[in-house]
């Protein structure tokens, strides 16, 4: 079993680095950012090796170097943790800290760790999950909604 479950890692893996695309609106979301000069984290419940497979892969690992893992916190989402922990790396105040989040627990987090949330639900049936209502921006379509010009402008507009 060990031995499937390390084949079926592994296989991820290669597939995250040659595979993974980026969303081209939250490709150029990012790169505004960069060009602004705003420090930008990926925190993630995922491991360390599978978020530098899906930076790699979609060439995002260029503009963002700050990386979490739950697997460096003592817990993992809705806990703030991953967020907090973030936050000190790049040396930000929590409350100046905006997150994007696909997920009702990340939100969930975003709220408890006291900052923004943007909220871009990946699973169309959760968009009513209560945990999205506390968001600064919820885009009710996921990504289809999402541009990146319209974030911009709402984190801009937000302060």
């Amino acid at each position: 079993m060990d031995e499937l479950l390390a084949t079926k890692n592994r296989r991820y893996l290669e597939l995250a680095r040659s595979a993974t695309s980026a969303y081209p609106e939250m490709r150029t979301f990012v790169e505004l950012l960069a060009a602004e000069g705003v420090p930008m984290a990926v925190a993630s419940g995922s491991s360390p090796e599978a978020i530098a497979a899906v930076l790699t892969g979609t060439g995002l690992d260029a503009q963002l170097h700050t990386v979490v893992s739950a697997d460096e916190v003592p817990h993992g989402k809705p806990a703030p943790d991953v967020f907090m922990e973030a936050a000190r790396r790049l040396g930000a105040t929590p409350s100046d800290c905006v997150v994007l989040e696909d997920a009702a627990p990340g939100a969930a987090a975003a709220h408890a760790a006291g900052m923004r949330c943007i909220a871009i639900p990946y699973v169309a049936a959760q968009v009513d999950a209560p945990e999205f209502t506390t968001a600064g921006l919820l885009l009710r379509g996921g990504q289809k909604e999402f541009t990146a010009h319209a974030a911009f402008d709402w984190l801009c507009r937000a302060g």
